[in-house]
């Protein structure tokens, strides 16, 4: 999509109040980073608004703004949304799906290629690797939960690498402290010194929705709506697919 098209859809969300430019503070899942460090300045340059955005884990979000911590914006995975919509930080009818992405599997530039063509293969993959890296965000969450499922929960507790909160596991991968990688697709995307190896099977696959809405204690209310509609609008579902997401 041309930047010119995007930056007059962004322009017509919210022209109107070009003299009243803000400073918009989000706070949201890494998975969003890549596509929307693309997005954001071409918002920004339509709007004149600033956007501050701070990047982390599902469950770190979640926790941060549980424990009121400030944001305009706040984007994480579907299950923390519905977390914040019981404590009451996320606007009344505000909650907006963003993004969708899958789990993807990853292996050191160079390396042999496991197997992952259905949930035994993976398995068998899993068992016969030295170690095996995956996050601490939503992605992690459902690994663990499928370890258990396919049996091997203590084979892989027995050699899981240390994935630091906040680091793309691909890095662990390309520095060779991981044989076998997991995140999301997106995540991987972006790093250097790796192999994709495709996405999990469709039987283990898990799509994890990237949701979220405006803080129920924001004062930069009209201005994080506009940035919504843009980061949601058809203009931007080409980037947001460049990046590994499927649009919300």
């Amino acid at each position: 999509m041309k930047a010119p098209f995007i930056i007059a859809v962004a322009a017509s969300l919210v022209l109107p109040n070009l003299c009243q430019a803000s400073e918009i503070k989000v706070l949201a899942s890494v998975a969003m980073k890549d596509a929307y460090l693309e997005l954001i300045p071409e918002f920004e340059q339509a709007t004149g608004h600033k956007v501050s955005a701070a990047w982390s884990s599902t469950p770190d979000v979640q926790k941060r703004i549980a424990a009121g911590e400030a944001a305009d914006l706040i984007i994480l995975g579907d299950s923390g949304t519905e977390e914040l919509i019981r404590q009451g930080k996320l606007a009344a009818g505000s909650r907006v799906n963003f993004a969708k992405s899958s789990i993807g599997v990853a292996v050191r530039a160079g390396a042999p290629a496991p197997d992952i063509s259905s949930a035994d293969a993976v398995k068998r993959s899993v068992l016969a690797a030295k170690s095996v890296a995956y996050s601490a965000g939503a992605s992690g969450i459902y690994l663990v939960s499928m370890f258990q499922n396919l049996g091997i929960s203590d084979q892989v507790k027995s050699k899981t690498a240390t994935v630091k909160p906040g680091e793309p596991v691909g890095e662990v991968v390309a520095r060779g402290e991981a044989e076998i990688g997991f995140h999301q697709l997106s995540e991987l995307i972006p790093v250097k010194g790796i192999q994709i190896v495709g996405p999990l099977p469709s039987e283990i696959q898990n799509i994890t929705v990237y949701s979220g809405g405006v803080h129920s204690a924001t004062k930069e209310a009209d201005a994080a709506i506009a940035l919504v509609k843009f980061l949601t609008g058809p203009a931007a579902a080409p980037i947001i697919k460049k990046h590994g997401l499927q649009p919300g």
